[in-house]
């Protein structure tokens, strides 16, 4: 039997203005997108949490990069991430190649909020 393998994913990087480890991140997650492998399969949103902080809601992002990654409407993963490529990379690419168990409640909630 094999794996579903969801045909693409949106990724919201939630992130602020003043924070320079997302200033770095940008970039970052552009070259990220760029590799073959993942290039037109991953769809990014940048979120600012200042100025989107009532999609936000009751979510508080702790620590910065924190990624949302969805597939199929369905939220995958929440977290922070360490800003490394190789890292964002190889999680971006599981996430593409797995079928897993949708997140709770609350990060489905967060989901719809900022979709």
């Amino acid at each position: 039997m094999f794996a579903h393998v969801p045909a693409s994913l949106d990724l919201f990087c939630l992130c602020a203005a003043w924070c320079r480890t997302c200033d770095e991140a940008r970039p970052l997650l552009a070259s990220v997108l760029a590799d073959p492998e993942l290039q037109g399969r991953v769809q990014m949103r940048w979120v600012d949490i200042e100025d989107e902080a009532d999609a936000l809601g009751d979510y508080d992002v702790e620590t910065f990069p924190t990624l949302l990654i969805a597939s199929s409407g369905q939220a995958r993963f929440l977290g922070p991430v360490e800003p490394r490529a190789a890292a964002i990379r190889g999680l971006l690419l599981r996430e593409l190649q797995a079928a897993g168990t949708p997140l709770d409640a609350d990060a489905q909630a967060l989901l719809h909020r900022l979709g």
